[in-house]
């Protein structure tokens, strides 16, 4: 009996030895998981803290590129503007010199009624002959003018800086274009 005693209490202290080992590997198998899973939270968690910078990062850049294409079309329009600007003020001048230099000086309603009066006058008491000679007479003034104008202005050109040959060209122009509008108005009291 003391040998079955001692067999079983053997056993018994073996089971339970076996036991708390088998715990211990448990407690340890579940600290493992429970800090593998902590550690995938983390992980997940500064995934998703980077996914969110990297979109925030993303959009801040977009946001700049749209800023600036808005800044670069804002600008285009002020730049057009200005030259459209810039256009009509000079096409205003040309009008202005070219009224200047038209047949009745400066034009107002006034002085444009007094100068179709003439011209109804003028029509009336001429003959065809007498306006065609008026034409070719006409023709080799502005012909002429035209030539002198040309050879004066290319001796000219040569002795200037380039700046300044294409400010006098430009000066020029409505002078060239007042004459262009003379001779077709002598073709039109003509016909």
């Amino acid at each position: 009996t003391l040998r079955t005693e001692e067999r079983q209490r053997l056993a018994r202290e073996r089971r339970e030895e076996r036991e708390k080992q088998h715990a211990a590997k448990e407690t340890q198998i579940l600290e493992k998981e429970r800090k593998a899973k902590l550690q995938y939270e983390k992980q997940l968690e500064e995934r998703q803290r980077k996914l969110k910078e990297q979109k925030q990062k993303e959009e801040q850049r977009r946001a700049a590129v749209e800023e600036k294409r808005k800044q670069k079309i804002e600008e285009e329009k002020e730049r057009y503007e200005a030259v459209m600007h810039r256009t009509l003020e000079r096409n205003q001048r040309l009008e202005t010199r070219q009224k200047r230099w038209s047949w009745g000086g400066s034009v107002t309603p006034e002085s444009e009624s007094k100068t179709a009066l003439l011209h109804t006058a003028s029509k009336q008491s001429t003959s065809i002959a007498n306006l065609k000679q008026t034409e070719a007479v006409m023709n080799k003034r502005l012909s002429s003018s035209a030539a002198l104008l040309n050879a004066s202005d290319r001796t000219r050109r040569t002795q200037l800086s380039p700046l300044d040959s294409s400010v006098i060209s430009r000066l020029l122009a409505p002078t060239q274009a007042s004459l262009a509008r003379s001779k077709s108005a002598a073709t039109l009291s003509a016909d």
